[in-house]
């Protein structure tokens, strides 16, 4: 019996932007932008385009208002046009569903793109063009709230982390960081395409179901400062966990959720990746430091709740449940023994 070859897979550049679905798109465009500060590039049609003060591409979020919050898609960008092209062929050839979305059909701004649903059961898009936007990295005038530069990575809940972890490293992702067990079980994993510590991580958790959205800001102080804006208007329970430092990562962090309880991570401090030698850092199931570096307990909502996700069709898809369970392990930082 021969064995299968397929089609080289896309180079993907990095995360790009994600497309949430809420219920009230005047209530998200509070949330999004007047109390975490992204930029409106685009707004109208049911649909908002946002940015962070960093990026020169069009968009790195798009709210559209729907009956269900869910995720529509994430989205990678690649280096050539014809890097969608391969996108196409690598998943067909993997007997995923695949779509092809001409320019105009998809996100304001975006070219020609190609949408599947991934081996992880995840709607995701390949594209390379996108219009620019303004340069605002010096606008000091417009920076407000968390004062968010970029959009910096997905976190996904899967059930099979370990698969995960395979279909990415056939896309060409390297690994910055894991929590394995005892016997190398794998637990969660960070992986990434630019030079930094992710563009996307696993959850190990029932899926497919999206975690967080991760946007990046300068500086710990603005970390901060998000939360004593939540806490003076009297908003705290939108801060669902932190501030405070994860040991994967070294990030400073504040977990927060939208009106609608998609998650984001406000996150600043992780590290650069981009030697060829870089090597995995693994962490014990059994560190109580992995999750917050200071031993601080992880909720019972953060390991359990997740938006879930639509398929190509516009439906929620289902999920399975998980075949690791990291809450389930007694230590400190899990708060649930």
């Amino acid at each position: 019996m021969t064995e299968r070859t397929f089609p080289p897979a896309p180079d993907v550049v990095r995360s790009a932007y994600a497309h949430l679905v809420v219920t009230d798109l005047a209530r998200a465009r509070w949330f999004w932008v007047d109390v975490l500060g992204l930029h409106v590039q685009y707004e109208g049609a049911g649909a908002l385009c946002l940015r962070g003060t960093d990026e020169l591409t069009h968009h790195n979020l798009v709210l559209t208002e729907g009956r269900v919050a869910a995720l529509h898609h994430l989205a990678y960008r690649v280096r050539t046009p014809e890097d969608v092209d391969r996108a196409e062929e690598f998943f067909t050839a993997l007997r995923r569903p695949v779509r092809r979305v001409p320019a105009g059909q998809g996100a304001p701004g975006v070219g020609d793109a190609v949408r599947v649903i991934d081996p992880l059961g995840f709607p995701v898009e390949f594209f390379h063009r996108i219009e620019r936007g303004e340069r605002l990295i010096q606008r000091y005038d417009l920076h407000r709230g968390a004062q968010i530069a970029r959009l910096d990575h997905f976190n996904i809940c899967t059930p099979d982390v370990p698969a995960a972890y395979a279909h990415y490293r056939s896309l060409g992702f390297g690994c910055s960081e894991t929590i394995e067990g005892d016997e190398h079980q794998l637990y969660a994993a960070w992986m990434y395409r630019k030079q930094t510590v992710h563009d996307v991580a696993f959850t190990g958790a029932a899926g497919p179901r999206l975690h967080h959205l991760g946007v990046a800001t300068h500086e710990s102080h603005q970390v901060l400062r998000i939360a004593d804006i939540l806490g003076a208007q009297h908003l705290e329970r939108h801060i669902e966990r932190g501030p405070g430092r994860h040991g994967v990562s070294n990030a400073f962090y504040v977990y927060l959720r939208d009106p609608d309880g998609h998650r984001v991570e406000v996150y600043t401090s992780d590290y650069y990746t981009g030697d060829p030698d870089h090597e995995t850092y693994r962490w014990s199931v059994h560190d109580d430091r992995r999750r917050d570096f200071w031993g601080n307990a992880v909720i019972e909502s953060w390991y359990k709740e997740a938006t879930p996700v639509l398929g190509l069709d516009g439906e929620p898809l289902p999920t399975s449940n998980s075949l690791l369970d990291e809450s389930a392990v007694r230590v400190g930082a899990d708060g649930l023994g």
